[in-house]
């Protein structure tokens, strides 16, 4: 059965947080909230939790992972930004925006895109995010908790900890998050490309 920690939306609590962050890196697998919506996470290197996000989702082996990232530092370990990304996404983070770019070899390649060795990178503005990546101190890998053949995600801690159960070790309820996933802007080629119109505002890409 899944953990369920109550967690509150401004003052998420230490000891809540500390237990996440545990069951994350005994390589368990959590639902947790975003400024855009509910997301699986697990540890960068989970392989086993990767396999477990393919399967709740159905995902093949063309599906974008997306690195949830505490700050811009720690964004550009794991992703090639030159001068110009950098300026462009420097000015719209964090916020509800995920890009995709080229990886480092700090990236485990089963989170890359199969061919284009590219993966997502997104800073998120989200209280009790942003404490849970701190207390991790490493990005989480992450995928929006859009369940098979269902049109919206999941905005419910209670729902997901119901639903979810069997198959995932936490959930972490902060209250409602939104139903809109983020806008994707895809600047692999250097160029920004919007793939996925969501949350943040495109026209800035556009």
């Amino acid at each position: 059965m899944a953990k369920y920690l109550d967690v509150h939306p401004v003052n998420p609590q230490k000891r809540a947080i500390d237990q996440a962050v545990k069951i994350l890196r005994e390589d368990g697998l959590i639902a947790y909230p975003t400024d855009s919506c509910y997301a699986l996470g697990c540890r960068l290197g989970n392989k086993d939790g990767i396999d477990r996000i393919r399967e709740i989702r159905k995902l093949d082996d063309k599906h974008h992972f997306t690195l949830m990232c505490e700050n811009f530092a720690q964004l550009g370990q794991f992703v090639v930004v030159d001068n110009a990304v950098f300026r462009a996404i420097k000015s719209s983070t964090p916020g509800n925006y995920t890009f995709i770019l080229p990886a480092t070899k700090e990236v485990p390649r089963r989170m890359m895109h199969a061919k284009k060795k590219t993966v997502g990178a997104r800073i998120p503005d989200h209280v009790v995010t942003q404490a849970l990546l701190e207390a991790m101190g490493e990005p989480l890998l992450t995928s929006t908790l859009l369940l098979p053949d269902e049109a919206e995600p999941l905005v419910q801690g209670w729902e997901i900890k119901e639903r979810l159960d069997h198959v995932v070790d936490a959930v972490i309820d902060s209250g409602e998050c939104g139903t809109t996933p983020t806008t994707v802007v895809d600047f692999s080629s250097g160029e920004a490309e919007i793939i996925r119109y969501g949350a943040g505002d495109p026209t800035r890409f556009e």
